[in-house]
């Protein structure tokens, strides 16, 4: 059997829409409190938004992530998936050769699936961040602004992710596109490692020896303990990665990641690079419950198989 299959890449992507309708209300809500001043917490962010967007305001820049993030996770579970199965087969000649996962094989095909996620989903990333974050008062989206900037009120910078991917790149270079990719770098490797593995050893282990594949409760358990374990300890580097690139919407306050991390340090304390820990771990849950499900169903439905094999 060829290490490479495709079907991999197509249940990714529709596991990612999936993913995305869930959980795009809570990840402006992050989004929000992390890069933004003003928000107590989670629930009085809730309401700000309501009060001042209404409904729509928790779905502000979803037609972007759902047309490229669901291509973003099919990239990201495509090359975790197949570089998995070649490991696999490289050392036991057939990928479903063995019984028992490689934790060695997990770790490099979580840290490539870390690192190819960057180069795809650090535009993607910035762009939605952007949108999410434009109607912040100017002075409440610079920390570091006068309140003479307030004049310009809550006037959208960008129509659209098109004219904000046009902008970005006339105002700061194809470079500004990447934004925050060394905060990302550092989220993502390790957090796909926590994202992955939990979810392999979590459904195995609640999975019967009798049954050939995880359930879709068992996939829902399993995705969701997974999702909440990876956004929940990726919150610090998520939050330094949030501020770098909602930073450019108006002024540019930091220089990089290592002076993001100081400034927010010395302005708001220890407890700023957990801010939004409790969203992320609760969007967690429901979002990577549905992007496992997704993908795991629709894999077995394109080979036409009723027993699921965990990614």
């Amino acid at each position: 059997m060829s290490s490479f299959q495709l079907e991999d890449f197509v249940a990714g992507w529709i596991g990612g829409t999936a993913s995305v309708i869930v959980g795009h209300p809570l990840d402006t809500v992050k989004t929000r409190l992390q890069a933004g001043v003003g928000y107590g917490s989670t629930l009085s962010c809730i309401r700000m938004v309501y009060r001042r967007e209404s409904v729509f305001g928790f779905f502000k820049g979803m037609s972007f992530p759902l047309a490229s993030i669901a291509v973003y996770n099919s990239v990201v579970f495509g090359v975790f998936s197949n570089i998995r199965r070649f490991l696999g087969q490289h050392h036991c000649g057939e990928p479903e050769a063995s019984p028992h996962h490689i934790l060695s094989d997990l770790f490099l095909a979580s840290m490539a699936a870390g690192v190819v996620s960057v180069g795809f989903g650090g535009p993607v990333d910035l762009i939605k961040i952007r949108l999410q974050m434009q109607t912040q008062p100017f002075r409440e989206a610079n920390l570091g602004v006068k309140s003479r900037a307030v004049a310009f009120g809550e006037q959208p910078v960008y129509q659209g992710p098109v004219h904000c991917m046009v902008t970005t790149v006339r105002t700061e270079g194809l470079a500004g596109l990447y934004r925050g990719a060394s905060a990302m770098l550092l989220r993502d490797v390790p957090g796909y490692c926590l994202y992955f593995i939990p979810y392999v050893f979590l459904s195995e282990w609640i999975t019967p020896e009798a049954h050939a594949g995880p359930s879709p409760c068992t996939m829902l358990l399993a995705g969701g303990v997974a999702g909440a374990i990876s956004w929940g300890t990726a919150t610090p580097m998520d939050v330094v990665k949030s501020r770098l690139q909602a930073d450019g919407v108006y002024l540019n306050k930091y220089k990089g990641v290592l002076d993001c991390i100081l400034q927010s340090y010395q302005q708001e304390g220890l407890k700023v690079f957990f801010r939004g820990i409790t969203v992320n771990a609760v969007r967690g849950f429901p979002t990577s419950a549905a992007m496992f499900l997704g993908y795991e169903l629709s894999l077995q439905a394109l080979r036409g198989d009723h027993s699921v094999t965990s990614p």
